[in-house]
This record gives C-alpha cells, structure tokens and sequence, in this order.
C-alpha cells in the first residue's frame, strides 16, 4: 500500500488525480488532499511523513516550494504542474519526476512504478535552491513554445506565437489561429495563464484569452469594460470584464 499526501488546490484536479490513482491498479491510500501551505505544514507537524507525495506547484497561498524550504520532509515527490517540460530540467537534475497537466493514466503509472523501483534507494537531497531558479527563468525559456494538438487519427504541433486566442465553451478548451483555424486543447484557461507569456497574451475574462496581436479594434463599454473585436473574429461576444479592465489598460500600455 502506497500511502499519498496529495497537495493540490484545484478540486476537479483533485478529484480526477484520485480517480486516475484507482485506474492503474496499484495499491493506493490517499491520506488528504490539502489546499495550501499552511494546511500542508500543519498535516506534516502532525502526522507521520507520508509514503509519497503528489504535489501542485502553485497552491491557493503561494508557490509548494516554499513548504520545502522551510521544514526537512523526507518523502519522495511527484510534481503536478502546468508548467512546460522545458522549464522542468532542474526537476530531472534532482531525480524528481512530475507530470504535465493534465495528467494522463499511463504517466501517473510510470511515474508509481518508478517510484517503487526507487523505494529502496536512498532519494537524493531535493534542490529548492535549483528549483526555484527553473521557476524564475527568462520568459523565452519559461513559457510555452508550442503546442501538441490531437485531431481524429492526426497530430500535429502548433507555435504558441501562431495562436490568436483561447476560449471555453461547454466544458471544453480551444485554440484559434491567426489563420482563422480552430483547435480543441487539453489545457483549460487556468493552466494556459501559467503557460503563455503574460506580455503577449491576456485573460480579459472567464471565457476568453487574447493575443496582443489578435486585437483588431476596442471600443469603450459599460460599467468601464472594454469590447473587443478580434482577428480572426469570434462567434462569441469578447468583452473585458469589469474587474479586468484596469489590468488590461496598463497591460495594452505594456506595463
């Protein structure tokens, strides 16, 4: 039996890393999932150090890094994140193995069965310090290049610097390209905030994320919003939110 402290702050996450541990056969006891640092700090002062941990790297009151600067926690870790692969070297440095969001049932299963094969071997000494600056990379080197689209029988890959926008409609995720083409994504607008260049795109509401360069005309709207008219144009009506639009004005003004 394999005894897991989940760290993760987004509950459909949450419920699906439960669901997916059952899928692959292995004996698992999830022991709690904890929303943050402090309700993670308080389980591992009071409790035995768990067999494995499956940690969220961005948790509702900052980064799970921290947690592991400030207490010495023995057990093995598993990162879940929606940061891209090449940010993540320093994790393979360490020997630390992670899964992209979202996370897929094969992976999580090589990712149990290599931490069986380890289990009797003394785990490296987990690098924060190297971490850390993987974390705070140069944008080029931090946000997402590309993306891997799935259609039918077909892949392909399409560059992040092609994409005009991303949207959300009935519970699904897509992409437009600057040439008016529309793909379905695996990631949902959350994740996608934590993979694009925040100088180049922008959530300007729970719908839509922009491109700078996808931005065809503005008009001033009620309640001080901004319309937006995009291209290619979109089929649905793309409106800075109330609560966005200070945010957007400075971001337009490139501060």
């Amino acid at each position: 039996m394999i005894r897991i402290l989940m760290l993760e702050d987004e509950e459909p996450a949450a419920k699906r890393l439960q669901k997916l541990l059952k899928e692959t056969g292995e004996e698992t006891e999830v022991l709690a999932v904890l929303d943050s640092i402090a309700a993670a700090r308080k389980w591992l002062q009071q409790n035995p150090p768990p067999d494995l941990m499956l940690v969220d790297i961005h948790l509702a009151d900052g980064n799970s890094l921290q947690l592991f600067k400030e207490m010495s926690i023995p057990s093995p870790l598993i990162f879940t994140t929606a940061y891209d692969e090449y940010a993540l070297q320093a994790f393979k440095l360490n020997s630390i193995d992670y899964l992209l969001k979202p996370v897929k049932k094969e992976e999580l299963y090589q990712a149990l069965d290599k931490f069986k094969r380890q289990k009797s071997k003394e785990q490296p000494a987990l690098n924060i310090t190297k971490l850390l600056e993987a974390m705070q990379q140069p944008a080029a080197d931090r946000y997402r290049d590309r993306f891997v689209i799935r259609y039918g029988e077909h892949i392909k890959t399409i560059e992040t610097k092609d994409a005009a926008y991303f949207y959300t409609e009935a519970r699904a995720n897509f992409m437009v390209t600057a040439d008016g083409k529309r793909f379905v994504i695996d990631f949902n607008l959350d994740q996608l905030e934590q993979m694009l260049n925040p100088k180049l795109f922008f959530r300007i509401n729970r719908q839509f994320i922009v491109a700078l360069q996808a931005i065809d005309e503005m008009t001033a709207w009620t309640k001080a919003r901004v319309l937006i008219k995009l291209k290619p144009p979109s089929k649905h009506e793309t409106i800075v939110s109330t609560e966005r639009s200070p945010e957007f004005k400075k971001w337009l003004a490139g501060e």
